[in-house]
């Protein structure tokens, strides 16, 4: 498939780069040119960039978070958005989902690299939402953190913490590469997270 990926030079975008490449996809430089566009860029770039290719009628893969989704929601291409990429983390939201209907009482922390500009994390709130929006939700940002969050849920006695690190952006990949196998077949409009394609 032929990709316009935009953030190509970022954090994620180059450790994405190789991995398209190897996997069949070409790289192109324009919109005009592209059968597809992933980004991975800034929460005031990303809607410009989105609305510029549904614009070009190509759907899109997003993994940019920070932005107001609403905005595309009725757009006639299909665009994808996942605040998270890592398969790890959405197994981690799913288990929370599950465990906060039997211990009511949780608390999320959040924990990234010191130059991610949205805090919380789009992982933190898609997480609280999915466990019923009433979530506390603790964000750290450090030198030497790529992204990690634990989900802490008591009960009397006992504590159950559920933790998702990754350790390195090429984590991301795996589900990249499936939102992009799932896009043609994806309705127009907005698509939210990795749940809907697995």
């Amino acid at each position: 498939m032929k990709l316009l990926l935009n953030g190509r030079h970022g954090k994620v975008g180059s450790a994405l780069t190789p991995v398209l490449e190897a996997n069949g996809h070409t790289l192109v430089a324009t919109i005009g040119d592209a059968e597809a566009m992933v980004d991975f860029t800034r929460p005031d770039a990303v809607l410009g960039n989105v609305r510029a290719a549904v614009e070009a009628g190509v759907p899109s893969v997003v993994g940019t978070t920070g932005w107001d989704t609403s905005q595309v929601a009725d757009a006639p291409v299909a665009v994808f958005f996942a605040p998270n990429f890592a398969i790890g983390a959405v197994l981690m939201m799913r288990f929370a989902e599950e465990a906060v209907r039997h211990l009511r009482r949780a608390e999320i922390v959040e924990l990234h690299h010191e130059t991610k500009l949205d805090a919380p994390s789009g992982t933190a709130r898609a997480t609280a939402e999915r466990m019923g929006g009433e979530v506390a939700i603790h964000s750290v940002r450090l030198p030497g953190l790529v992204a990690h969050q634990e989900v802490l849920l008591g009960g009397t006695g006992e504590v159950l913490t559920i933790r998702h690190d990754t350790t390195s952006r090429e984590a991301f990949a795996a589900g990249v590469l499936l939102a992009l196998e799932k896009l043609p077949s994806l309705p127009p409009g907005l698509t939210v997270g990795l749940d809907a394609i697995l």
